[in-house]
């Protein structure tokens, strides 16, 4: 016996669209402007400024002087290939879509470290999400959404939420039993429980989350080039269609050095400020 799976997701597709295509308009409408307000901001930026916050940023983190150069050199890398407004834009894309993971991904991951029910019912939704292909996000997307920017945004969401809230679920899982019930014993209600202890407790692992989101946000880029979304993902794809291996190994050593910056600030911030709770503490 087959099961049509096609035919049922294309009318539900198609149901969606003939009754609720209003409401993707707004949401597309909303979302572009998010990201534009990003882009906008981020393409304003001359270099300099952009390597000497990121070297800033690398030395608060540390205090280390070469992790610091280090940061402020992989951003030249961009500029020094020619790439600075491309891999802005990439960048753009990139926060917007951690931002909204974060703001989706940590209350998810919340109810499910409260919740085994809830709990179960997510894990086969996060392991569909994870396992299967980032393309398969862009059919959908493109139908609601359209070309552009925004059916980019949706997909790099998707395909990048998972970790935080499995990360955020963890993290509450592993904070010790005793020191909650040492928390309801001195009377802290379920809220201060949440945001003084346990929330602080899981802080590596939600750093964590935030850190492999933004990676796997990065690691879309390419393929929401497919769909229209403008940056370094699209010089990839150029160097593809063109068989130009210079320009594509150009776009690639951007993303690179955009990813390297990316994973090593976010790294060292999550590390800095377990140090800075553990001394507080």
């Amino acid at each position: 016996m087959e099961i049509p799976l096609g035919e049922w997701v294309n009318v539900f597709i198609t149901w969606l669209v003939r009754n609720y295509g209003d409401f993707f308009e707004s949401l597309s409408n909303a979302l572009l402007q998010f990201i534009l307000a990003f882009e906008g901001f981020f393409r304003s930026l001359s270099w300099p400024w952009v390597a000497g916050v990121a070297a800033l940023l690398g030395w608060l983190f540390t205090r280390r002087v070469f992790f610091a150069l280090g940061m402020g050199f992989a951003v030249w890398l961009i500029e020094a290939l020619g790439l600075w407004d491309k891999g802005m834009q990439t960048l753009a894309l990139v926060l917007a879509s951690v931002v909204i993971s974060v703001a989706l991904g940590l209350p998810l991951g919340i109810l499910m470290g409260r919740s085994d029910r809830f709990r179960g019912v997510m894990l086969p939704i996060l392991d569909a999400m994870q396992t299967m292909p980032s393309f398969v996000y862009l059919i959908p997307a493109l139908l609601l959404f359209g070309l552009g920017k925004v059916p980019a945004l949706i997909a790099t969401v998707i395909y990048a939420v998972p970790p935080m809230i499995r990360l955020t679920d963890l993290g509450l899982r592993l904070v010790s039993r005793e020191v909650v019930e040492a928390a309801e014993a001195f009377g802290a209600t379920s809220w201060q429980r949440l945001f003084k202890v346990e929330l602080p407790l899981a802080l590596p692992n939600l750093m964590a989350g935030v850190n492999q989101t933004t990676m796997m946000a990065l690691a879309m880029v390419v393929i929401a080039s497919m769909i229209g979304a403008r940056g370094l993902g699209e010089e990839v794809l150029l160097g593809i269609q063109r068989l130009d291996v210079g320009r594509g190994a150009e776009a690639g050593v951007a993303i690179v050095a955009l990813a390297i910056v990316m994973d090593r600030l976010t790294q060292a911030a999550g590390q800095r400020m377990m140090r800075r709770y553990r001394e507080e503490a």
